[in-house]
């Protein structure tokens, strides 16, 4: 291979021609941004076509080839990463601009592991749109002719040239000495140093100074060798003084002998700053809280697991505790969720505060911490920092709805005297901590085995919950949906407690999963559906003809053969027209056994009686569902509406209003606990709503009051 000289470069003509022809298909659900587009991306040589959803996007690809595919990612009966997989399924080479106004980087990133050339997020600014399909066109292109060059590239030297110097990667040669004796212009973009410059200059001059030693050792090596390749990620300094910490490029690297007999080197760099950042992204999110941006369970149980393996190896010892956070729901229940995970994050920062450093601590989940102790010496130790934590929550923590003083209560189990393992060290912590929340909280306890009586508690629970029908212990609250523009109850929605004799109102929180692991809660659902219906028999009676009664299914329900039967007839002992009740369902229900349920929804509704999904948008498949499951209502999800802003940085919930007019479905939104909230919801297409700014859950005579006087719910908003 001969090196480039001085004479300035032409690339052969006949390739390229010179007014290059390009077909452009749009795909969009809404024909304003069909007829936009054309306009804003028109140049001499493009046509456009245009297609509204996956399957006509895909009937046209059959008929035609494309230079590129401006696909949007929420499609009327699809995402569009089902054209993405179509074409890589079948080998297409079409450019993929995926334009989605999708937040979330995991939509970002499945496109671009699909094959998408780039990712433009609603709203955009025209300009970056153009840049975007200018450079997916250039790089087609470029792509095509480095193909059609490639076939020729053992007898024209001019076209291989035209090839090196055309590649979006860098692409250098270096001699015996390690110095660039070629560079490609690429160097100028990507790094921002001019080329000449760098020409006898050392490679090293362009490595960050942390890898010039790996580098130097790799290099020398293959000067011994010129027959094995060798691949490297390196970080290569920039040149255009706004980016620091350089670029991470991929190197792939051939020994190549030189002219004086020694060995060179022939390299190509390829930039992937962008993946490695993504791959960081979500490396963190997998292994930390993302609220606090604490290690989660699963790095804690990792550290912890090291940990005991280093102590067993010094016969050392450690400490584990557990932290809960006293009465934090009563956080939640007064000044609602945001304040809550402020709270949280205040929390979190003071307890890192008290901690060594090579400390770890983990936040479990809700309102539980967990602290990992290496290298302890004496029990003192871990006594002292649980003095440390309790004196760091002593000073109130200001939230916008006025200062809060946080208590906790800790448990504390050591190794190796409280367990052997990461298990055992946690659960005996945890019970060590309920010790504490037992004697009066805002406190810390060692474990000891006389403490180790969780699991009869447990049993305890079970038993009550097993006579807790025959008992009378359960009752229906009722929390009103109400639509906005109309100021009118529309509907209730039923929610259980349990009223324990010793443990006081329980929610389903605290029970429901153990009544579905003790085959229980057949018998409690078939109850709330009774009670349920018995209290709109009375409404109905009272006037109140038009409203609605929710009642939520558990997944396991569904399991059973006569769930539609015992539904009908249930509604029938009552003579309630079916249209007066909508039961809810789960995303998670819809993904598992589809089949089976998606047959007793469609026996459901066929018998009249509405389906909503409740925490909708949570899931990743429940869109895809839509098609089978004839459901009548979406419920968009507390979490989105507790992080609500304005109408333009809530893409989720518009997403969500859109698909439910797509299908001519009802929309509530839950978890309503503000104004400004109601005000934004509104604007965004939600008019159905219900959460604390309107009504708390309260007993049935409450809620006909508020159905006599449904003012009371909107007050002076």
């Amino acid at each position: 291979m001969s090196i480039p000289g001085d004479k300035p470069f032409q690339p052969p003509q006949s390739p390229l021609p010179v007014e290059p022809s390009f077909r452009i298909l749009i795909v969009d659900d809404d024909p304003a941004l069909r007829r936009t587009f054309p306009h804003v991306l028109a140049q001499p040589g493009r046509s456009f076509d245009e297609a509204a959803s996956i399957g006509e996007t895909i009937a046209r690809l059959e008929q035609q080839h494309y230079d590129l595919v401006l696909l949007d990612y929420r499609l009327p009966d699809a995402s569009g990463l089902a054209v993405l997989d179509w074409l890589v399924e079948r080998r297409r080479d079409e450019a993929v601009i995926i334009i989605s106004g999708e937040d979330a980087i995991d939509a970002a990133i499945s496109a671009l592991r699909r094959g998408a050339d780039n990712y433009v997020r609603k709203p955009y600014h025209v300009a970056q749109l153009q840049r975007a399909v200018d450079g997916a066109l250039h790089k087609g292109a470029l792509e095509k002719t480095n193909r059609a060059m490639g076939l020729r590239l053992k007898a024209s030297e001019r076209l291989h040239r035209y090839l090196v110097e055309s590649s979006p990667d860098l692409i250098f040669t270096l001699d015996a000495e390690g110095r660039f004796s070629y560079i490609s212009p690429r160097v100028s973009s990507l790094l921002g140093f001019e080329r000449k410059a760098l020409l006898r200059r050392p490679f090293t001059t362009l490595i960050m100074p942390e890898d010039i030693d790996r580098a130097c050792s790799l290099l020398a090596q293959s000067s011994t060798s010129l027959t094995e390749n060798f691949n490297l990620e390196l970080r290569l300094r920039c040149n255009h003084g706004i980016n620091n910490d350089g670029i991470t490029v991929a190197l792939t690297a051939s020994p190549m002998p030189t002219h004086s007999g020694g060995a060179g080197l022939y390299g190509v760099a390829r930039d992937i700053s962008e993946r490695k950042r993504a791959e960081e992204i979500i490396s963190f999110q997998a292994f930390h809280d993302q609220l606090t941006l604490l290690p989660n369970r699963v790095l804690f149980k990792d550290r912890l697991e090291l940990a005991i393996t280093q102590a067993q190896r010094r016969s050392g010892t450690l400490a584990v505790m557990f932290i809960d956070i006293d009465r934090f729901k009563l956080v939640n229940d007064t000044f609602g969720h945001a304040e809550g995970d402020a709270l949280l994050r205040a929390i979190a920062s003071r307890l890192s505060s008290t901690l060594r450093r090579g400390d770890t601590l983990a936040r479990l989940g809700g309102d539980e911490f967990t602290v990992l102790l290496p290298d302890i010496k004496l029990t003192q130790d871990a006594e002292l920092i649980g003095t440390k934590i309790l004196a760091a929550l002593e000073t109130p923590i200001a939230l916008s709805h006025g200062d809060y003083r946080v208590t906790a209560s800790i448990g504390i189990a050591l190794f190796p005297r409280d367990g052997s393992t990461a298990e055992e060290l946690t659960r005996n912590a945890d019970v060590a901590m309920y010790q504490v929340k037992r004697a009066g909280k805002n406190a810390f306890r060692f474990f000891e085995p006389s403490f180790n009586t969780h699991h009869r508690e447990r049993i305890a629970l079970e038993n009550d919950l097993r006579d807790a029908l025959q008992r009378k212990e359960f009752e229906l609250h009722y929390q009103p949906q109400v639509s906005v523009s109309r100021r009118q109850i529309i509907g209730m929605e039923a929610l259980l407690r349990w009223n324990h004799p010793v443990l006081g109102k329980l929610t389903p929180n605290s029970f429901i999963e153990i009544a579905e692991e003790l085959g229980l809660i057949g018998e409690i659902s078939r109850w709330v559906l009774e009670e349920a219906c018995t209290q709109l028999v009375q409404w109905r009676s009272d006037g109140h003809l038009e409203v609605r009664m929710s009642v939520n299914m558990s997944a396991l329900d569904f399991d059973r053969r006569d769930i539609v039967s015992s539904i009908t007839d249930c509604l029938q002992r009552h003579a309630l027209p079916p249209a007066r009740i909508e039961l809810e369902i789960t995303e998670s229900l819809m993904m598992n056994n589809a089949a089976g349920v998606a047959v007793k929804v469609k026996e459901l509704r066929g018998a009249g009686i509405s389906i909503a999904i409740d925490d909708f948008g949570t899931g990743y498949s429940a869109l895809a569902y839509l098609q089978s499951f004839p459901v009548s209502t979406l419920k968009i999800d507390r979490s989105f509406v507790r992080a609500l802003e304005g109408p333009k940085s809530n893409p989720i919930i518009s997403a969500i209003t859109g698909i439910a007019r797509g299908f001519d479905l009802d929309v509530v939104a839950e978890g309503v606990e503000q104004l400004h909230q109601a005000e934004t919801l509104q604007l965004l297409g939600c008019d159905i709503m219900q959460g604390y700014h309107f009504a708390r859950p309260a007993p049935a005579h409450e809620a006909l009051e508020w159905l006599r006087q449904p003012e009371l719910l909107f007050g002076a908003h």
